[in-house]
Order: structure tokens, then C-alpha cells, then sequence
């Protein structure tokens, strides 16, 4: 049974956080509330008038596609508007190149897979507007937000450095400002030891030789220039790096904490990443 925060304690967090923040019970609740945001969102873009819905996506946290589409299919509920911008892809050794849709951690079959194949063809976003960031393209991304009028909502995890999709921080001893990190756009990127380590726990048990070195990332350039912003946190592991985003220093050191920055941005948590990153032995 995972641990609950003290009351107080719970209401310090929200108290001390300097970017909107909300606590739910479990991990369900965070995918729970995953989903419905993304139907909500969907339906507060059209219904201000956007002819297509552009929303940035991640893999991770999982769970959340399976039932969107699961409630699209029950009630009619039509996505074919939506421009689904994903996040990042692993790529190949050479960092050239997608790595194959067979291999179990390919982003693009993870998609497929509990996303646009579970959706009934008629309500699914048609292949065209399925676009990832492609090594071969890197401009891509850019060219779709400009044709369909910038994004309407970024959805967001954070990984173990701080990172909103794969922008990792910079490495001990290189020096970036918040505006030059702020500016990056989507791109290729080598990964961080601890992002391809913790990546191994959550995929792998461990075997961090099995997580690609490189991969192709939204920039935080798409990210930050976002109309809205809606991060989650499940993982017992953000403790300490939720209180880095949301009570430390806006700082390229923890990439989202820049999200202090941005006009409309809201964090959905559970109630174990509020507790103390304090160390136990057990």
C-alpha cells in the first residue's frame, strides 16, 4: 500500500508550489483525470472555435489513451478534428532513424496500439494528423503548428531530471540560460544516463543496455509556446523532483520548472509524490 501525505502536509505543498497544483488519491486517479482532461480540452478548443484541435502528447504516464478511446467508442464522441503532435520517438544506434514499430518501447506502436487503433476508424484523427518528430524532418513539427494555428494544450509528464519530453538538462560543467533552454525547438538529442536509467526500471527491470542512447524531442520551444500546459505526476520516484519544479529556482538544471513561467499551466499529482523525498531503508 503506498503512503499517504498528513493532511498538513498536503496542504503545504499546494501552499509552497509556485505553479497550480492539484492532489489526487491514487495512480488511477491521475490517468482517471489524464483522460478526461484530454475530452474536456478537446471540446473547450472547438467549442471557442478552433476548426482542428492541436494538442502535443506523450507515451508517458500510460494508461490514459485505452480509455479516451474506450469513451470515444461508447459515446460517439468524435476526435477526427484533433492534430495529435507526440512528444518524442527512440531512435536507431546511429541516432539517424526511427527505431522499429516492433520493438516493444517504439512511442509510434505505443500509439497505435492503445490510441488510434482501439478508436473507431470514423472517430480517430485521420494519419495525417498523427505526426511525430521525425530525425529526417526536424522541421516538421514546427511547420504543423504554424499550419494549424500553434498548439492548444501541451500534456506532460516529468522525468527523473526534470525533463518535459526529452529535454534533459545540461550536463555538470555546460552553462545554458533559461532563455537559450527556453528556445530550444524539436530536435535530436542524447539521452541522459539517469533518463535511460529510470527509463530501464519503468520498461526494462533494469536493463538499462536495452534503452536507445538517442531519440527525437518537441523542443522546449513547442512546449513552453503552448496556448495551456497540463503536467501529471504518478511515479513514487517525483518526490524530490516535483518540489524542484514547483518550489525551487526556474532554472535550466530542472527543465520544468520554466513551466513557472507560463500564463496557464496545471499539475495533477498523486498523493504519494507530495510526500517528503526524505530516505528510508526497508
Amino acid at each position: 500500500m503506498t503512503d499517504q501525505p498528513a493532511a498538513g502536509a498536503t496542504t503545504d505543498v499546494i501552499r509552497q508550489s509556485r505553479i497550480p497544483c492539484e492532489i489526487v488519491d491514487t495512480n488511477e486517479d491521475v490517468i482517471r483525470r489524464f483522460a478526461d482532461d484530454i475530452v474536456a480540452e478537446f471540446t473547450a478548443a472547438k467549442s471557442a472555435g478552433r476548426e482542428k484541435v492541436v494538442f502535443i502528447l506523450p507515451v508517458g504516464p500510460v494508461g490514459q489513451y485505452d480509455l479516451v478511446a474506450a469513451r470515444c467508442n461508447a459515446e460517439g464522441f468524435d476526435l477526427s478534428d484533433l492534430v495529435v503532435i507526440s512528444m518524442d520517438e527512440y531512435l536507431d544506434p546511429a541516432g539517424k532513424a526511427f527505431i522499429g514499430r516492433d520493438d516493444p518501447l517504439s512511442f509510434r506502436r505505443h500509439m497505435d496500439d492503445h490510441f488510434y487503433r482501439v478508436l473507431r476508424p470514423e472517430l480517430a484523427p485521420p494519419p495525417q494528423q498523427r505526426i511525430f518528430p521525425d530525425p529526417s524532418d526536424l522541421d516538421g513539427v514546427a511547420a504543423a503548428i504554424d499550419r494549424h494555428g500553434g498548439v492548444d494544450v501541451c500534456f506532460a509528464g516529468v522525468g527523473i531530471t526534470g525533463h518535459l519530453a526529452f529535454n534533459d538538462p545540461p550536463e555538470p560543467g555546460e552553462s545554458v540560460t533559461v532563455e537559450a533552454f527556453a528556445a530550444l525547438p524539436t530536435r535530436v538529442v542524447e539521452l541522459s544516463r539517469e533518463t535511460r536509467l529510470i527509463n530501464s526500471v519503468t520498461t526494462s527491470r533494469g536493463n538499462v543496455d536495452r534503452i536507445p542512447r538517442h531519440a527525437v524531442t518537441v523542443g522546449m520551444k513547442e512546449i513552453l509556446g503552448s496556448r495551456k500546459v497540463r503536467v501529471y505526476m504518478n511515479r513514487p520516484w517525483q518526490s524530490a523532483v516535483f518540489r524542484k519544479v514547483t518550489q525551487g529556482p526556474v532554472s535550466a538544471a530542472t527543465p520544468a520548472s520554466l513551466l513557472q513561467r507560463h500564463p496557464d499551466v496545471r499539475l495533477v499529482i498523486a498523493s504519494y509524490v507530495a510526500l517528503p523525498a526524505e530516505p528510508t531503508l526497508r
